[in-house]
This record gives C-alpha cells, structure tokens and sequence, in this order.
C-alpha cells in the first residue's frame, strides 16, 4: 500500500478547548512492533509520495484539521480485536492561493506590530505559516516581502525627522523613540519569522539575518541621512559639552543614542571624529585660559579633575574605543602643551613648601605624557642647583652651609620618596646636581663639613643620642662623596681630631672610630691611615705613661707633680710650629727626666716638646678657701709668677714667660676677663693693653671646687686657613708629580694631550690643566723627563 499514514491524537489545552495535531509516519518497508499485543502495520511508501499533509488554514482551526477516533475498550473475555492504519489513498494538495492567503495574514501581523496594534493572530500560528512556507520552497519570496514590508515603514518615519523648526531636545528625543522602537519591531518580527532565519539565512550568506537586515535599512534610510545624522550628532555634541560646563543632560539619552550609533557601525565615521575635534578645541581654549589665571595646584587639580570625568563619560555613554584618543587629547591639551609653563611657574613653589601632595599629583600627571618625567627631572636639577648654589656661594651662610645642605638633601629624599615613587631618574638627578653646586666653591664646602663633624663629635655636644649621632655622621658621608677636593677634607679633619684627642674634648671614642671606618670605607686605606696613626699614638702614650708612673714609683723620684706625656708621630699629627717659652725649673726637670726614660727605651728617636698643645691643673689657695684650676700650660706659666709677686705689669710677665704677644694677650684676657677671674686687670677693660698691671685676685670665690678656665680661642684667621689649604696645595703637588712619573715610566714616551687625560683619569682631586704643566715643566728641569727633540708636543721618559 502506497501513501501517506495519518493519525490524530487529541490533546486537551486550556479550559475545555481541545486542539488537535496531526503527525506523520512514513516508513520505506513494514516494521512490526508489539504494542500491548496489538500489531499495528504499516505497508513501504514510495519515496516520491513522501510529504506532509497540511489542512487548510482557518482561524477557527488554528491551522488543524479536526479528526476523532474511538476505540472501544474489550470487555473481560472477550476476543481482541486488530485496528490497522492505512494510508490516505489520494496524495494531499496545498490549497489554492495558500502563498498569498499565508502572507496576507503574515503581512497583517507585521503591521499590526510596527504600527503597535494587537495581533489578530496567534504567534504559534504566525510561527507555524513561516514554517510551512519555507518547507514548500517559499523561502526566498517571503524574505523578500519582509524586507520591502520593514523598509517601506522606515521610510515612513523619515518625514518626521527633516522639519526645520525643532528643537534640537525634541529632535534627539524622537531619534531615540524611533530607534527604541525600531529595536522592539525587529525583536517581535524575528521571533515570528526565526523559522526563516536559521533554515534559509542560514543557508545563504550573502543575505543578512533578518535583525541585520533591520539594522542595515535604519542606518540607510535613517542614520545616514545627511540632514537627521548632522542634527543628531551636532545635539549629541551639543549635549556633550553642557554636561562639560556643569549643566545637568539627559545621560540616558546620550547613551541610548550613541549604543545607536555604535549598533548601525556609524560611530567612528560620523560622531568619534567630529566629538575628538570639538574636544581638542575645547580643551585647548580651557588650558591656555586656565593657566593664566590659576595657580599651579589649582591647574593640576583640574586637569586630575578632567581626567576623571572625560573616564566617568567612558562608563556611562562613550564607546570604549574612544577611550585612548580622547584620554591622549586631554593629557596633549592640559599637559603637554604646557609642561614647561607648568613647571616654570610652579615647581619652585612646590618644592620650596614642600608641598607632598601637590608634587605628588604632578608626578601623576607628568607620568601619562611623553616626556613629562623627562621635562620635571630636568626642571628639578635645575632647581637643586639653584638653590644649592645660593646655600654654598654666600659667605654669610657658612655658619648654616652644612646643617642647611642636610637639611635640603633630607628633604629632597623624602619628595622622591613619597613623591616620586622613588625613581631612580630623580635620585641620580639628586646626586649629579649635588656633586655640582657643592664644587662651585673650592675647598670651603670640605673645610665647613670637616668643622661640621667637630662640632658634633665634640664632649660638650649633647644634642643627640649616640643613635642619633650615628645616623647624622651617615648624612655627612653622603655630602662628604659629593666634595672633589677630599684632601681638603682630611687635613682640617685630622687638625680638628688632633685637638680632640689631646685635649680630651672627643664626646664618645666609638663615634670617632665609626667616623674613621666610614671614611676608611669611602676613600680607602690610603686616606685614613695618618688618621688611624693618631689613635694608635694615644694609645701607645696611655702604656707608655703607666711605665713612667712605675719607673717614678720604683726610683722614688716623683717630687710631687704628676707628668702625662703624649709621644705623637710627627708624620700622622698636624704640623705645628715649634714655641719656645720659659718653664718653671720643676717643670724642665721633669721634661728632661721623661726625655731620658724615653730614650732610653726608644734610641735615635728625636723628642720635640709642643708648649701649645700642653694643659695643667694648678691648686690655688683663696680667701673662701682651696680651689683646683685646669687651666692650658700658657695659663699655668702665667699664674705661677704671681707665687713670686702680687702685681705684675704686662711687660714683666712677657719676659718671664717668653709668650708670643698674640697668644699672651689672649692669656690674659682668659684669666682676666673671663667668667673666672683669678687675675683682676688696672685698668678694667676687655682689651689688653701694653701698659696694664695685674694682681692675683684672692677673693676669688666660686661654688665649684675644680674650675676650668677656658682659652679665648682665637678666631681660625685667613692666614691660618691660608696655611692649611697652603700644605693641601703642596701635598696636591707631590701627587701630581708621581702620578706624571708613574705615567710616563710605564708608557716611556707621550704626548702632552694623552697625558693630560690620563692624569685626570689618576688624579681624585680637581686640577687645572695651567697646575699640571707647571708641574710637567718642574720635572723637565730635574731631568725626570725631557722634550722630544723633533717633536716639542711629545714628552720621553729619563730613565
């Protein structure tokens, strides 16, 4: 049996309506299967019989044809019955016209949807009617009908958008209903027609999807209309900068409108370019106003502010690949085109504050431009040497010089640090500028941190901690590597240390030896070993002493006064110029005695007595009673006379003392003058005169039993700083000489360019290339090395 086997089920829906659905069963041979005992057969259909039967479309139907069959259920015992299903003996027809009755009834309901009307239809059947049509090869028709039924209805909404009065609100407001609407249609009519998009679209690619092509026939008719994409973008744009002025907008507008635009692929091309220009302008107009009229923090707060809004824009309304275009248009307007400006104006304020925050934002900010941190480092050398400078150069500020320069690099650290994300640009900028100003003045800035480190390594500073200590000589070193001349360093160091060590005026042995590691640990063995010589001396006269003290114990010739001798290596200690002055005949006995135990032990040694470094401790009998006076050895000699007279004058104590008249005075003045005065002066007066006279003062009185009586240090005079920067000059030459020797023994011949650079490379001290050839020329004329004959530039080495 050939045909199609039909057989209807129904199926109950809703309240008591009952809908039917037909099914087909199609099979090539006959298969048997058991159903509950019953056989159903089925006979082979020929393939070309093999399609569906439809109904005929009515809207009481629903699309279904109504069929019922019964069966009667068997009665117990009785015999059972076969049911066979056959198939229909005529193949079934499409009804007449049913293309057209079917997209009639399509075309209403599209309709009824663009235009918001109810359906009259049920959207299972609307579904059902695509289906069908598509599965009887009227796919291509009724895709071609949908499109010229949405296009004809785009084109309708035109008109609306091209009158020449409205408001630019009202207007973007009517885009956005249309798209809105436009988008709610296309949802509705894909739904109904999705039977259509995923067989024939699909099938097709050259066609678009029945969304896209919605999409593509508002962007055509619609978006790229010239007249309605103008006013649309030129409100947008409008929008856009009053929300930038501070007026409140619509942002769900905005941002409707622009997924809009985004959606029909016109973004870029008609709104991203015309909105980076009106931008560009903007802000370009914005940056030159505002820095004119505002201060640096103030202008750097509103770009930072700027930048924050334009990202806020970004996340509500801007498509994402605006985003660096426009952050890059902002940074060029407010910053680049003014980095110069910006740190002309400002960065001296900032620095000078500091002000942390302020620089820290403009770190920031700087950071996001080309060349921004390259501009700021160079702006901030420039500003270290300025003012560096002005510290150094200014003779009245050597006073401060180095608790200023501490002071300046610490807060320099401290902006790079919390400022500058400790870029490692600005701390070599720190350190080259540094290196710079503090050179500009020869050997002053070594002498002052030399004096600097005495002052605080002095028993009377009791400013800080030994913590404290220690951390404040770590910021020295620092200066202390950016001085040229360290030799200058070292020789009012070692003079300074000379005097601490003898007089006993060092506050703490240890902070003396860390000073000397870290200056053994900067420049070498070779620099601190006079210095490491002088601690090694007293320590040595410490034994020393105690073996004398037994010697005088043993031989019982002590004779009531106690010596202390310190032996100091001529060749580490500073020089000092021998004084000659009248001691009293106990006091050379007691030398010479010392002078032969030492000799004894140590022959070919040559002792020289230094008056000037020499104190005592003298007991003085009072009115108010006994007293201990620690006084320098100048003091001693000069209150010893008035054991043998109350009243001297001037000129007898000269005589007897042999003291230089300088240094007599300054005595005098000490003893007289002072604090403690155990010498009253006729007449009174601060100044010494040659003519005056002094008396032992025994009404002395004083609550304490030991006094010291302090020298009237004099004043470190030119002439003295003259010497000591004299005996660096001339070390500096030795120097020279053996390094132009060691150069010219190795290389035997050269000329005088070579050699000059490679004396600079040797030489740790800053020289003039007129220094070097005086020296060149001084080794010439004592045959260290000569002229070549034929070429007077090229020097030989004299063997």
């Amino acid at each position: 049996m050939s045909g199609l086997a039909k057989t209807t089920v129904l199926v109950e829906e809703g309240g008591n309506q009952t809908r039917k659905r037909s099914f087909t069963h199609a099979s090539n041979e006959q298969i048997k299967k058991d159903l509950n005992t019953k056989k159903i057969k089925t006979e082979e259909m020929s393939a070309n019989e093999k399609k569906s039967n439809f109904s005929v479309l009515n809207p009481n139907s629903n699309g279904t044809l109504k069929m019922s069959s019964t069966s009667s259920m068997s009665k117990p015992g009785a015999t059972t019955k076969k049911l066979v299903i056959k198939n229909f003996k005529s193949k079934p027809n499409l009804p007449e016209n049913y293309q057209e009755t079917t997209w009639s009834k399509l075309k209403e309901a599209v309709i009824a949807i663009q235009t918001s009307k109810a359906i009259a239809y049920s959207l299972e059947e609307l579904y059902q009617a695509v289906e069908n049509m598509c599965k009887h090869k009227m796919a291509s028709q009724l895709y071609v009908n949908l499109t010229n039924l949405v296009e004809a209805h785009v084109k309708s909404n035109i008109e609306q958008f091209l009158s020449e009065g409205m408001d630019r609100q009202v207007f973007l407001k009517r885009i956005d209903d249309c798209w809105r609407a436009h988008c709610r249609q296309m949802i509705m009519i894909r739904s109904i027609f999705l039977y259509l998009d995923r067989t024939y679209v699909l099938q097709n690619p050259s066609i678009h999807s029945i969304w896209d092509m919605g999409l593509d026939l508002f962007r055509h008719h619609i978006a790229l209309n010239t007249l309605i994409q103008t006013r649309t973008v030129d409100g947008l744009l409008l929008l856009i900068e009053r929300e930038r002025g501070g007026d409140a907008v619509d942002i769900s507008l905005l941002k409707s409108l622009l997924r809009m635009l985004s959606d029909l692929q016109i973004y870029q091309d008609a709104f991203e370019h015309k909105f980076l220009l009106a931008t560009e302008r903007l802000y370009a107009a914005e940056g030159q106003r505002l820095m004119r009229e505002l201060a640096v923090p103030q202008y750097l707060a509103h770009v930072e502010k700027r930048l924050r809004e334009e990202n806020e824009r970004l996340l509500h309304y801007l498509d994402p690949c605006t985003k660096w275009q426009l952050i890059h248009t902002i940074e060029r307007q407010l910053l680049s085109e003014h980095l110069a400006g910006i740190l002309s104006k400002g960065l001296e304020a900032l620095m000078d504050g500091p002000r942390s925050q302020d620089l820290t934002t403009l770190y920031s900010l700087f950071s996001r431009v080309k060349d921004g941190l390259n501009e700021l480092c160079n702006h901030f050398n420039a500003y270290i040497k300025k003012k560096g400078r002005t510290i150094v150069i200014e003779p009245e500020r050597d006073k401060t010089m180095v608790a200023e320069l501490l002071e300046f690099k610490e807060q320099l650290d401290n902006v790079v640090t919390a400022c500058f994300q400790r870029n490692d640009r600005f701390l070599y900028s720190i350190r080259e500028a540094f290196e710079h100003f503090i050179n500009q003045r020869q050997n002053k800035p070594a002498e002052l941190i030399a004096k600097f480190v005495d002052l605080k390594l002095r028993a009377g500073n009791k400013e800080a901690t030994e913590e404290e200590l220690e951390r404040l000589l770590d910021k020295i070193m620092v200066l202390f590597r950016f001085i040229h001349g360290k030799d200058v360093f070292e020789a009012f160091y070692k003079k300074d240390l000379a005097k601490r060590l003898l007089v006993g005026k060092s506050a703490s042995v240890d902070a003396e030896k860390s000073m000397l590691s870290k200056l053994k640990q900067e420049c070498g063995g070779g620099f601190t070993c006079k210095l490491e010589g002088m601690f090694k001396d007293m320590e040595l006269s410490k034994d020393i002493n105690i073996t004398y003290k037994q010697h005088l114990a043993a031989t019982q010739e002590s004779g009531g006064l106690e010596l202390s001798v310190y032996i100091l290596t001529m060749g580490f200690w500073p020089t000092y110029p021998p004084v000659e002055v009248r001691l009293p005949a106990e006091l050379t006995r007691h030398q010479d005695h010392f002078a032969k135990f030492y000799l004894a032990k140590h022959s070919g040694r040559k002792l020289q007595w230094q008056a000037t470094l020499g104190h005592c401790v003298l007991r003085a009998h009072f009115a108010q009673g006994n007293k201990e006076l620690q006084v320098s050895l100048f003091q001693a000699l000069v209150l010893l006379l008035f054991n043998d007279g109350d009243n001297l004058s001037f000129e007898d104590i000269k005589t007897a003392t042999n003291i230089e008249e300088g240094e007599l005075r300054r005595t005098l003045q000490s003893l007289a003058c002072g604090k403690a005065r155990v010498v009253t002066k006729t007449p009174k007066g601060r100044d010494v005169q040659d003519r005056d006279q002094f008396a032992f003062n025994a009404d002395f009185t004083n609550k304490l039993f030991r006094i010291k009586i302090n020298q009237i240090q004099m004043k470190e005079t030119s002439e003295e700083q003259k010497a000591t920067e004299e005996r660096v000059f001339q070390d500096r030459q030795y120097q020279i000489d053996a390094a132009i020797v060691r150069v010219m023994k190795m290389r035997k011949s050269l000329c005088h360019n070579l050699l000059i650079s490679e004396l600079y490379n040797q030489l740790k001290f800053p020289v003039k290339p007129a220094d070097l050839k005086k020296r060149i020329e001084s080794l010439i004329d004592r045959d260290y090395m000569e002229r070549d004959k034929e070429n007077p530039n090229q020097y030989n080495y004299v063997a």
